[in-house]
């Protein structure tokens, strides 16, 4: 099974019943085939204030998802990331990622290094085994 289609199982089960996302990550076309409504942005930024608000008007009981490409789109994200940690909004942010071979390269933008200052909990994931924990845990510090 692909990673995107373990990720986007992992979110049905969670009770995610739509993905706000911005192309191209794979986990949006994998969320769609999992029977998660897609909602696709035009900016970054617009889709982590949807997330967002999906979090405020339920008071946390359903969590905003947003799943963006690698790179500039997680660097446009950074200050609706902000805006949510610093309104103690939660949200479950899934950036796509660079290859590991690339991984720290700059000028290639690394999410989780500088995530890890705007969010409570930050996880970057290199094996595919690792993924049904790391979302485990990752839906642990947002409920």
């Amino acid at each position: 099974m692909r990673v995107a289609a373990v990720v986007a199982e992992i979110l049905k089960r969670e009770g995610v019943s739509f993905l706000i996302g911005y192309p191209v990550n794979q986990i949006i076309e994998a969320a769609a085939e999992a029977d998660i409504r897609t909602i696709i942005v035009r900016q970054e930024r617009t889709g982590l204030h949807m997330a967002d608000a999906v979090s405020r008007i339920t008071s946390g009981e359903r969590i905003g998802v947003f799943a963006m490409q690698h790179g500039p789109g997680t660097e446009n994200s950074f200050g609706g990331v902000a805006q949510a940690f610093g309104d103690s909004v939660p949200i479950v942010v899934l950036p796509g990622g660079y290859p590991r071979r690339l991984l720290n390269i700059p000028p290639n933008f690394s999410s989780f290094l500088n995530y890890q200052h705007i969010t409570k909990w930050a996880e970057q994931v290199v094996l595919p085994d690792a993924v049904p924990a790391a979302m485990r845990r990752a839906f642990t510090q947002v409920r």
